[in-house]
């Protein structure tokens, strides 16, 4: 399938559902459930709070063009405030600070969110400095940093409720205490 067929699909698709075209292949991805949303408008406060000259848009379209022409519609992505503007659905990554995903209780979880197979590597290939993974049933919450050939070098995992730091350029601690009351 071609890109733009795939975003042909993607904007026919009922509200249902949102898609994603990794790896050559059309992914279908869950549409989030009340701790899920809870988890990322938590994360956008928190973001709003202590980098208010940023923003975490939620369910941003990214074009992955180094990686199979991919598009990812991450839970989040750290940006400057109106990074986005006229960008579309599909957004170039440049100037993407972070990217979040936050897992959802579905079969394909592993293999699209944890395993460093598709969207991790996906987001190191085009150089996005930081993947924020906040992974609900391990209650664990992983940074990937060092993006370096298409994968992230360094992976810091902690439990729900560590202090996590999120290195330049996002900058800051994030104190995930309040995880613990969204864990399923």
């Amino acid at each position: 399938m071609s890109t733009e067929e795939f975003e042909e699909l993607a904007r026919r698709a009922p509200e249902l559902v949102r898609l994603e075209f990794i790896q050559g292949q059309v992914r279908v991805k869950p549409v989030p459930d009340g701790n899920h949303g809870a988890i990322v408008m938590w994360l956008l406060r928190q973001c709003m709070r202590r980098r208010p000259e940023l923003s975490l848009f939620p369910d941003q379209g990214l074009a992955i063009e180094t990686y199979r022409k991919g598009r990812a519609r991450p839970d989040g992505v750290l940006a400057p405030d109106e990074h986005f503007a006229g960008a579309g659905e599909w957004a170039a990554p440049n100037g993407v600070l972070m990217t979040v995903e936050v897992t959802s209780r579905d079969a394909d979880t592993n293999r699209r969110d944890r395993v460093a197979v598709e969207k991790p590597d996906g987001y190191a290939a085009v150089g996005i400095p930081v993947y924020l993974l906040v992974d609900r049933e391990a209650c664990s919450v992983t940074v990937f940093t060092e993006p370096e050939k298409g994968t992230y070098r360094s992976a810091t995992t902690r439990p729900f409720g560590a202090v996590v730091e999120l290195p330049e350029p996002v900058g800051f601690a994030l104190d995930t205490e309040k995880l613990k009351e969204y864990a399923d």
